[in-house]
């Protein structure tokens, strides 16, 4: 499946770091931002989190939720932001079963570097998906989108 924009953002629930247990319909009523990336520890994901994490206090201005989802568990991804100072919850999608039902997965099952941008509807109001994955969408891009629901 490719969840585009217009389509409702398919429901989920991962655990992840740092509280436990996250479920995608606990956020309705807030815009949310699903970040996924292709893996912990590697210099453009490093990059891209640190960035998004550099600019919460923007994405909090208009209540967005962030979350980075990738396929590493729970140890990688606490060592990841703690080494890296990432302030939003890291979710562990170790059987890339979310990232199926996203469509961001590549021909090989690796993970697309892709951002989706929710209203508080569960609405895709932005959806971004990389072919290599060597660039990110700048923090800019995302506050655009967000801009454009509140």
């Amino acid at each position: 499946m490719d969840v585009s924009v217009g389509d409702v953002a398919p429901d989920f629930t991962l655990f992840g770091v740092p509280e436990g247990e996250y479920q995608l319909k606990a956020y309705r009523g807030q815009p949310v931002v699903l970040v996924f990336y292709p893996e912990d520890h590697t210099p453009v994901c490093t990059a891209q989190l640190r960035s998004y994490s550099t600019s919460l206090k923007e994405f909090n201005s208009f209540g967005a939720k962030v979350f980075g989802i990738s396929a590493q568990g729970a140890q990688s991804h606490a060592l990841f932001a703690e080494k890296n100072q990432i302030s939003f919850p890291l979710l562990c999608d170790e059987e890339k079963e979310v990232a199926e039902l996203y469509g961001v997965l590549g021909p090989l099952g690796f993970y697309r570097r892709s951002v989706f941008v929710l209203d508080g509807e569960g609405e895709v109001v932005y959806a971004k998906r990389t072919r290599a994955g060597l660039t990110f969408q700048p923090t800019e891009e995302l506050l655009d989108a967000l801009r454009s629901v509140s």
